[in-house]
């Protein structure tokens, strides 16, 4: 099993917080957005995650007062417009490979958003676990604004499971922002702190999460992303499967010595 506690990536931040992992884009002069090669890294280290022992949960924090702008305008966009048709279907799958390394790297992760997410940025937001704001995050899914389908990483399955299918449609017809107030009263969003107060809750919750039985939230994680496709029975019949596997771990069994001494279990993950 992998360790991440070394890692040290070259286009992003990352730091260990405990059993946390915390991820940050560091470019917050440009309102951090992405470039080729942030995308491929990001892609790689939630591929990587899957088999890491020391990380628990994983948050992605703003930096400088904004989550992610996007794909960067110079570094991505003005490139894209020169490329053949199959340079640009490579590109498009990486993209979508990073939103399938999150949903598959088995660790629920939080997104804490503050000022612009947005395209890119709206994306990752879309495709954690758990997302908490600040009453100052602008979420957008601007890809109709720039002559693009709303169709991108994802969007179109997921964001209607999220706040509904009209709602969706609106953002992605329109590419116009979703405030916060909004994107909490639609159900985007978990949760609005105070800006002062973001990265605390955000590290909170995730460390609440870390705490608990890391095999079986993995679990958890997987049934919520394969039972998009199953019919009801089906999915019973899964979760009855899914369950039966973690009344086998230790934790489980932890849980039950616990509970008959009258004290919290410890989990371990095994």
């Amino acid at each position: 099993m992998k360790a991440m506690a070394s890692l040290k990536p070259s286009h992003f931040l990352w730091r260990m917080d405990g059993a946390v992992a915390v991820i940050q884009l560091n470019r917050p002069e440009r309102k951090n957005p992405l470039t080729f090669e942030s995308y491929a890294e990001l892609r790689d280290t939630f591929r990587t995650l899957r088999d890491a022992d020391d990380v628990h949960a994983v948050v992605f924090m703003p930096n400088g007062g904004n989550f992610c702008s996007g794909g960067d305008v110079h570094d991505i966009i003005g490139p894209l417009v020169e490329m053949n048709m199959k340079q640009i279907l490579g590109f498009t799958r990486m993209t979508g490979d990073l939103v399938k390394a999150m949903l598959h790297c088995g660790k629920p992760i939080v997104s804490a958003v503050d000022g612009m997410a947005a395209g890119a940025g709206a994306i990752i937001a879309m495709a954690s676990d758990i997302r908490i704001a600040t009453p100052h995050a602008q979420t957008a899914f601007l890809f109709n604004r720039v002559g693009l389908a709303g169709c991108d990483m994802g969007a179109c399955a997921m964001l209607p499971r999220i706040i509904g299918q009209g709602h969706a449609a609106e953002l992605l017809y329109t590419g116009r922002s979703m405030t916060a107030q909004e994107g909490e009263f639609w159900g985007f969003f978990n949760k609005l702190v105070a800006a002062d107060a973001l990265e605390q809750e955000a590290l909170a919750l995730a460390h609440r999460i870390a705490a608990g039985p890391t095999f079986a939230n993995s679990i958890t994680k997987t049934q919520l992303n394969a039972e998009w496709s199953m019919s009801l029975d089906q999915a019973i019949e899964a979760e009855a499967q899914a369950q039966a596997i973690c009344m086998q771990t230790e934790d489980f069994e932890r849980a039950y010595r616990a509970f008959v001494a009258k004290r919290k279990p410890v989990f371990e993950g095994n």
